[in-house]
């Protein structure tokens, strides 16, 4: 099979002007508030245009279909690519004023809807980069790629290698309409509904209008950026941290559940469904047990206090959001060590937050107590159901080929980290930050990425788009079979 080279060259090219529309919004921002950076996204926006535009013109007849391999090359290229112009406005712009590397380093972390930031003193930094920052996490939340499936016919039939390769989830060949274009609209439809219900919640709840839409737009696509250094601690109230929750829960379940809620009205799809039932009922039960350590603890708030904190932090780990309370800093470091295990299982599939997702967790559970039965009843047949249907052995195989490669990757990126010169926890904190898409490292208060030696955050940038990629998209390039023909 051949690679088709000046295809991806003029998808690469088409999506990236795509993109640098995006430019234009913080650009009216800086120009609305006065605060500078009007030219470092007009310079920004030009650069990320003209090269968009030169490298589509030559290729822009090409009519070849897109391969499943061509697919893989584009979604990775494009992240790379996507991140580096992303970056631009970072590095151009006099405030913050970044260096190449942290530059880099906050737009991969947006892009991949990670939250994990190089940044401090956020509350003073002007508007326009601020709502940079949040809208990568919004394009980044439900993947560039579908979106540019969704508005762009000159994909054609390819568009389902990119839509394939894209999602994340251990289950992608599922469609909601029949053309794979339709199916992207649908899926940037409710993405957008749920975004704007999540901003009006906020505003709401008490949020300024500008930190609403932000914070709505971080929500929805479960990536941590904040406006402010104390993320939604700042506003000291529980009746923003309820609607948060509310939000990170919608950007937590399977897109394709809203979208069949939304057409048949009918909520209890989300209880039939065995992932989202099990997920949610096990976000309730863990919340709990926090909430009644934390009011027999030594500060003993009030239950209802210490239920919506919990709640609050255990979706914001199983969503790996991100967001933060800073109270929850001098919680036990067994809690601590619970939520970031909650990283590591993630939310749903088809939805935007990462980590391993609920439904593998699930399979590899059940794979686990049927091994268990087998040793009493060693001739028995027994299959694994999800949902009253059998799983094949195929699908059991690539979750466990899928956690084998998770925990490789993981133990090879802590032991680089290592070599860096970080100790072990706050390495082992910042794999499981960036690998998972959360960027807080939620056990360690203190720890920041702003002073992590330059190796560390190329590392972690690294991190960071392999779990966007769920790992085996990015490493499957690197196989001699991919490059044969």
């Amino acid at each position: 099979m051949k690679h088709q080279f000046a295809t991806v060259q003029r998808i690469l090219g088409a999506l990236l002007m795509l993109f640098s529309i995006s430019m234009l919004i913080p650009l009216a921002l800086a120009v609305f508030y006065g605060e500078g950076g009007a030219a470092a996204f007009a310079l920004a926006f030009a650069i990320s245009s003209g090269a968009g535009l030169v490298a589509w013109l030559p290729v822009r007849h090409t009519t070849n279909d897109l391969k499943i391999r061509d697919g893989f090359l584009v979604v990775v290229l494009f992240y790379i690519v996507l991140g580096g112009f992303g970056s631009l406005p970072l590095m151009i712009a006099d405030v913050p004023g970044m260096s190449p590397t942290d530059a880099l380093f906050e737009a991969i972390s947006g892009i991949t809807s990670t939250g994990a930031t190089v940044l401090t003193a956020i509350d003073t930094l002007p508007h326009a980069i601020l709502f940079w920052r949040q809208l990568l996490l919004w394009i980044g939340g439900m993947g560039i790629i579908v979106l540019a499936v969704a508005v762009m016919p000159m994909l054609g039939v390819g568009g389902m290698q990119l839509f394939r390769a894209e999602l994340p989830g251990p289950v992608k060949d599922a469609k909601l309409t029949p053309r794979i274009r339709e199916t992207a609209k649908v899926l940037w439809y409710v993405y957008l509904a749920f975004t704007l219900l999540s901003i009006a919640m906020m505003w709401l709840a008490g949020m300024p209008m500008f930190d609403a839409v932000s914070h709505g737009l971080a929500s929805i696509a479960t990536g941590g950026f904040s406006n402010h250094d104390a993320s939604i601690s700042y506003y000291q109230s529980q009746v923003v941290e309820i609607v948060t929750i509310i939000a990170m829960l919608l950007g937590g379940l399977n897109f394709s559940l809203h979208f069949t809620v939304w057409r048949n009205a009918d909520v209890r799809v989300y209880w039939r469904n065995i992932e989202a039932r099990t997920w949610l009922a096990t976000i309730i039960g863990i919340s709990v047990l926090i909430a009644v350590v934390l009011w027999l603890g030594a500060g003993r708030p009030p239950l209802l206090d210490a239920l919506v904190s919990s709640t609050f932090m255990v979706v914001s780990a199983s969503t790996t959001t991100g967001f933060v309370l800073t109270d929850a800093a001098v919680w036990p470091l067994f809690i601590h060590m619970l939520l970031l295990l909650g990283c590591c299982i993630g939310g749903c599939g088809g939805s935007t937050s990462s980590g391993m997702k609920f439904m593998r967790f699930l399979l590899l559970f059940k794979q686990g107590l049927r091994e268990i039965n087998q040793l009493v009843h060693p001739n028995a047949k027994i299959p694994i159901k999800i949902g009253g249907r059998i799983v094949s052995n195929r699908i059991i195989q690539a979750v466990w080929g899928f956690f084998s490669m998770y925990v490789a990757v993981f133990i090879v990126m802590f032991l680089a980290l290592l070599v860096t010169g970080l100790d072990g926890f706050q390495s082992f904190s910042a794999v499981v930050a960036c690998l998972n898409n959360i960027g807080s490292t939620m056990a360690d208060a203190s720890f920041s990425f702003a002073t992590l030696p330059l190796a560390s955050k190329w590392i972690l940038g690294l991190c960071m788009i392999m779990g966007r990629l769920e790992i085996f998209t990015l490493l499957v390039i690197f196989t001699p079979a991919f490059w044969r023909q």
